[in-house]
């Protein structure tokens, strides 16, 4: 983001209260994600956080279970819920939401969805290619937390990891160097 000539930025500091306030307004508004945060921060406050986690739990979970006519339209729809809860995270700073999220999501996946991930070939690779990557990053996620957190999210992380290796993902995990279990050491 580029910064503002210091004497703008000088001129712009000794504008009266008033128009300050509704510069500051006008520039607010034009961001959703700000505004979003704002109002986050400073109407819903903390107590929110767990209120915003429940409605994330239910969206992960309800559409993985249904019904797929594709591997493909499986594809699209983890997607989906994947970018909801990067944007959650991206609005209310909550590292550990996004890691538990992501790993129950795929947890459902493999779940719900065995068949379809049972066997690595041309229509199921990209939805194969996709789980092992979000593994991944739910591996970084978790990794990058208190240690504290990593008891919370072993199990769950375990169950996924092995049920990576047992899935027609297995070449793609072992590819990627994922490991067969997680926890803290």
């Amino acid at each position: 983001m580029p910064a503002l000539p210091p004497d703008l930025r000088k001129a712009l500091f000794q504008l009266p209260q008033k128009e300050k306030d509704q510069l500051l307004a006008r520039l607010v508004a034009q961001d959703a994600v700000l505004t979003e945060q704002l109002a986050y921060r400073l109407l819903e406050g903390p107590d929110a956080l767990e209120t915003r986690r429940a409605a994330l739990r239910a969206l992960v979970d309800d559409p993985v279970r249904g019904f797929h006519h594709t591997p493909n339209d499986l594809l699209v729809v983890l997607r989906q819920v994947q970018a909801r809860l990067a944007y959650h995270a991206k609005v209310t700073d909550d590292a550990f939401g996004e890691a538990e999220l992501s790993w129950r999501l795929l947890a459902n996946v493999f779940r719900h969805q065995g068949p379809t991930v049972a066997r690595l070939h041309g229509p199921t690779q990209p939805l194969l290619q996709h789980l092992v990557r979000r593994a991944q990053e739910a591996l970084k996620l978790s990794q990058r937390l208190h240690p504290d957190y990593h008891l919370e999210l072993a199990a769950t992380a375990t169950d996924v990891l092995g049920a990576l290796g047992q899935s027609g993902a297995a070449p793609l995990a072992r590819e990627a160097g994922l490991p067969r279990a997680w926890g803290p050491q």
